[in-house]
């Protein structure tokens, strides 16, 4: 199976952050060919072990498997259904929106919906239209008819986009952040020869709400390196000034030189820029983001551990609709590769 194929695979699957279990099973069938045990921890991460040399570096790389999303909290009595957010979601992108509840009887599709501009007031149409305001439309006429389609509070809500191709090298989905850093996880696990170090290939729970599954996973495994395979946000586009998102899509991945979570250890940060230099792949440095990645529990866990962190430029992230250019992914893969091998020199 190609690249494309698998990140399409992986970015129609639902995987709204605590209920994974689509992606789960894909990542499992991924991994599976290219590792000599693959595993799931109690909190659900998938962990794909491939085996090298006792003495050498143990190698932890975190995809995180979770997408932002909704979930139902309430039935009303007209049967629409209101929702909150999991995740970094922003109000004012919400309304409108295709969505897909999924429920224990199956998928509904529906329509957020909100009260018409035509009878707001003026101060109405100029704010941005709160989550609390919203709810979603799923075709019921009664809190009982909703319940029958299946529906009940706690069920997650995704956004309904199909994975498509963009002019010659882009791609427009849903859930590259951070399907794409699984993608880019998978095929490197592929693509690798024998290497000394053990790799442990994870894909993570919950990286939306709190970067919980890495924590579970970095304290089982207690490797000797770790590598968040993410995104970050591409800036070129209009209106973002270069100070406050400098990566750009075509340029290569991102290495992150500091984030809200973590400042890249410095031998980390060195790894990854001889391995990208030595390999000759194009990369970006990054500094100053206010988010922050698995790396940054993986680095805090029981003695602490090196960490840093491979991004991919993606464009529009935490909305429905996320773009992003193949070679850059491409040479994400060609980079975790690198530093596989590049790893027993460093430690």
């Amino acid at each position: 199976m190609e690249l494309v194929d698998i990140l399409e695979k992986l970015s129609n699957a639902c995987g709204v952050t605590g209920s994974e279990d689509e992606v789960r099973a894909l990542m499992k069938e991924f991994l599976k060919p290219n590792v000599d045990e693959l595993q799931e921890d109690k909190l659900g991460n998938v962990i794909g072990i491939r085996r090298g040399k006792e003495s050498a570096p143990k190698i932890m790389f975190a995809a995180h498997m979770d997408e932002v999303g909704l979930m139902v909290i309430n039935i009303t009595k007209e049967g629409f259904l209101q929702f909150t957010k999991l995740g970094g979601v922003s109000d004012r992108i919400l309304a409108s929106q295709k969505v897909v509840v999924h429920t224990r009887a199956g998928s509904l599709p529906g329509v957020i919906g909100s009260k018409p501009p035509h009878i707001m007031k003026e101060e109405e149409r100029k704010k941005v239209i709160e989550v609390e305001d919203l709810y979603i439309d799923i075709g019921a006429s009664k809190k009982e008819e909703a319940e029958q389609m299946g529906v009940r509070v706690g069920d997650p809500v995704s956004f309904d986009v199909k994975f498509t191709r963009m002019g010659k090298e882009m791609v427009m989905g849903k859930a590259f952040d951070d399907r794409v850093g699984c993608a880019v996880m998978i095929e490197a696990m592929r693509r690798l020869s024998e290497v000394e170090c053990t790799v442990y290939a994870v894909g993570t729970v919950q990286e939306e709400v709190g970067l919980r599954g890495a924590t579970t996973a970095a304290f089982q495994l207690a490797p000797d390196l770790g590598i968040a395979i993410d995104v970050t946000i591409a800036g070129d586009v209009p209106g973002i000034k270069e100070v406050e998102a400098p990566i750009k899509t075509g340029n290569g991945p991102s290495l992150t030189v500091a984030d809200a979570s973590l400042i890249t250890h410095p031998q980390v940060l060195k790894l990854l820029m001889n391995a990208a230099e030595e390999s000759k792949i194009p990369f970006q440095l990054e500094g100053g983001l206010r988010g922050g990645t698995d790396a940054g529990k993986i680095a805090l866990t029981r003695g602490g551990i090196p960490s840093g962190v491979i991004s991919i430029p993606t464009r529009y992230i935490h909305t429905p609709f996320s773009v992003v250019n193949l070679l850059d992914v491409e040479n994400a893969i060609k980079l975790a590769i690198a530093t596989i091998k590049g790893a027993p020199k460093f430690f």
